[in-house]
């Protein structure tokens, strides 16, 4: 049995492990080697030019400004979806009236936690069409201006998605109100696993809501807003689906809200230059990969463990 051991092992680990390079490596290896290319992908053939591609990037000035605005996401949209994932999922479970001892969540909570979740079962391209509705002009059926116009707010209308300073900013609100639902349900199910003695101990110390949550809900629940941390940061690299329908494959008005994922797409699909666009991709995946790493390692703090 000992001399077998070995083939037997072998016998059932590489196929899956085959499986993985062919279909996870390899696509990353692929687009390595044609990023140092001047593929059209139109063509069968590939000319070797070197890093030239890194060095038309080095010297892109609408890289910088996706770079910009992908760093603006990375920071902004986290932060946000998980401060109000928490906030709400507090809320939902602990932030009921305080009878005596007793910690409940507010009336309701179970229903309002199947409207948070609302936004993730609708799909991407729904959620950047509605709210292009949202930032519309008034004529257009902008239903943002029209609620200021109904409120007597008519010196805040403005041409949302033609302003090159709100594009951005727009796209952070989008990705947090399509994002928030899926981490109230995540730190709900977090929270619930706490023993509501450790609440109920708080209640009887004298803590206040924002001390309990503070000191008691955050750091026994750290684990899962580390992961969705990690989780958040690269979905935010991304935002493809967001930037290309609510403003288009040019970024919107001058490319001021353009980002990575939009500008790979563009170089490839509308300019036809492959090995430009893989040479974002690459940038695009050793940034995820180091935004990954740090968030990781900024966000490690020791374990809590409930007796």
């Amino acid at each position: 049995m000992r001399h077998g051991k070995y083939p037997f092992i072998l016998a059932f680990l590489l196929p899956p492990v085959g499986i993985y390079a062919i279909y996870m490596l390899s696509p990353y290896v692929q687009a390595i080697y044609i990023s140092l290319t001047d593929w059209s992908g139109l063509s069968a053939t590939q000319t070797f030019i070197g890093f030239d591609n890194y060095v038309e990037m080095w010297n892109d000035d609408q890289l910088r400004t996706a770079l910009r605005n992908n760093a603006i996401l990375v920071l902004v949209v986290p932060i946000l979806t998980l401060l109000l994932g928490l906030f709400f999922a507090s809320m939902l479970n602990v932030g009921g009236r305080r009878r005596g001892a007793a910690v409940t969540g507010v009336r309701g909570s179970s229903i309002y936690q199947v409207v948070y979740f609302f936004p993730l079962v609708v799909s991407a391209p729904i959620i950047g069409i509605v709210f292009s509705y949202v930032f519309a002009p008034e004529n257009a059926g902008g239903i943002l201006n029209r609620l200021l116009g109904a409120v007597g707010l008519d010196s805040l209308q403005q041409l949302w998605l033609a302003e090159q300073n709100w594009l951005i900013w727009i796209v952070v609100i989008v990705m947090t109100w399509s994002f928030v639902g899926f981490y109230v349900v995540l730190f709900s199910a977090a929270m619930q696993s706490i023993p509501r003695d450790i609440y109920e101990a708080a209640l009887l110390d004298g803590s206040s809501r924002f001390t309990t949550f503070r000191k008691v809900t955050v750091p026994l629940v750290w684990d899962t807003v580390q992961v969705g941390w990690v989780y958040m940061a690269i979905q935010a690299m991304d935002a493809f689906a967001t930037v290309h329908i609510m403003l288009g494959i040019n970024g919107g008005v001058e490319g001021a809200g353009d980002v990575l994922g939009v500008m790979m797409y563009r170089e490839a699909f509308s300019s036809n230059d492959f090995g430009y666009a893989a040479a974002i991709g690459v940038l695009m995946l050793v940034l995820t990969m180091a935004v990954a790493m740090l968030f990781m390692r900024g966000l490690r703090r020791e374990r809590v463990e409930l007796a």
